[in-house]
């Protein structure tokens, strides 16, 4: 099958659980992946919505994923810096760690979930922003994943 991630809880292109929005806890899913291509290092995770109405809206920036993992958490903390070296950005909500998807009222927006196996580790400071980890990991992709979820208000 190869190089693949999956969000615990919904189902590729199902709708995400209220529990994951900003209408209730606002707390990241679980990740799961599996059969990192060799060579990889570590990850980075991007989650945008490209339905977003002043375009793509960034709602989670985590990167510097030892290369050993093979998810996430539910509930990610929204902090800077873990223990194990992983670091997260500033999303378009203008904080640290995940915003989960909060859309205007109307048409559902989907939700994509970027995985990307990394040759090294990425030389960013946390708190960086979207366009700075889009630079940095320019020239460091081995491979990358997807899964996508809906929501709608």
């Amino acid at each position: 099958m190869g190089f693949a991630v999956k969000a615990l809880g919904f189902a590729a292109g199902g709708r995400i659980p209220r529990e994951f929005t900003c209408e209730a806890g606002d707390t990241s899913p679980a990740l799961r992946w599996a059969d990192a291509p060799p060579g990889t290092q570590g990850f980075a995770l991007i989650l945008d919505d490209p339905d977003a109405p002043g375009g793509t809206w960034t709602h989670w920036l985590i990167w510097n994923i030892p290369a050993r993992a093979t998810g996430l958490p539910n509930n990610v903390a929204r902090a800077a810096e873990f223990s194990d070296g992983s670091r997260q950005g500033r999303n378009d909500f203008q904080r640290i760690g995940y915003g989960g998807p909060c859309p205007p009222p109307g048409k559902p927006h989907r939700y994509f979930f970027h995985l990307y196996a990394l040759n090294c580790k990425l030389n960013l400071k946390a708190g960086a922003g979207r366009a700075e980890l889009d630079r940095a990991l320019k020239g460091h992709v081995i491979q990358q994943a997807e899964w996508m979820g809906r929501y709608q208000r």
